[in-house]
């Protein structure tokens, strides 16, 4: 029987918290009945096991970036685009650190088919990257391209790895603007310059 009050939307809320605080890779069944003052065992009526714990935070988290860059790039096109679209994927990974580490786990190819949430964040993402005249294939070659430059760019920022003086802000609009110029300049695949 369901204990009163758990849920399995108050359960992932709770982990994406605790992620938070702790790191996604700490997260577990225990750790999160610890923080609701129950057994690891009343938590498997809400969730199968850690491993359907992290999907359902991954798409939590997930939704809630989504969120984030679709109201940055509303009513904006280009370059306006991508740097608002960049500047709220950075804000997230910054400040939402386990969270965002849950949006990079792998996702079953089942729920990705039948996920609002991903088919939220690929019209999203694909719509601004079709403002610079894009098709299939160079769409998903350049939302690979965002996604490397953009996760690789968070997670040394993140971890300190910038040593140099420069401001890292203003490394983050130079690598957006050369992003910019080579979106504009993609090299299409059907070669006809469009």
């Amino acid at each position: 029987m369901p204990r009163a009050g758990l849920t399995t939307d108050r359960l992932v809320a709770a982990a994406a918290e605790l992620a938070d605080e702790v790191g996604f890779e700490n997260v577990t069944l225990s750790a999160l009945a610890r923080r609701f003052g129950v057994k690891d065992a009343s938590l498997y009526t809400h969730v199968k096991n850690l491993q359907d714990l992290r999907t359902h935070l991954a798409l939590f988290a997930g939704g809630e970036l989504i969120d984030r860059i679709a109201a940055a790039v509303a009513g904006r096109a280009g370059k306006d685009a991508l740097a608002a679209f960049a500047g709220a994927y950075r804000e997230y990974a910054l400040t939402r650190p386990g969270r965002y580490a849950a949006t990079q786990i792998r996702i079953d190819q089942d729920l990705v088919a039948g996920s609002p949430t991903l088919r939220r964040t690929a019209e999203i993402t694909y719509g601004m990257l079709r403002g610079y005249g894009l098709r299939e294939p160079d769409l998903t070659d350049a939302v690979r391209l965002l996604r490397a430059t953009f996760h690789g760019y968070c997670a040394l920022e993140a971890a300190g790895g910038f040593g140099a003086p420069r401001d890292v802000r203003a490394s983050w609009e130079k690598a957006v603007d050369a992003l910019h110029i080579t979106l504009e300049n993609w090299p299409r695949e059907d070669g006809d310059g469009r």
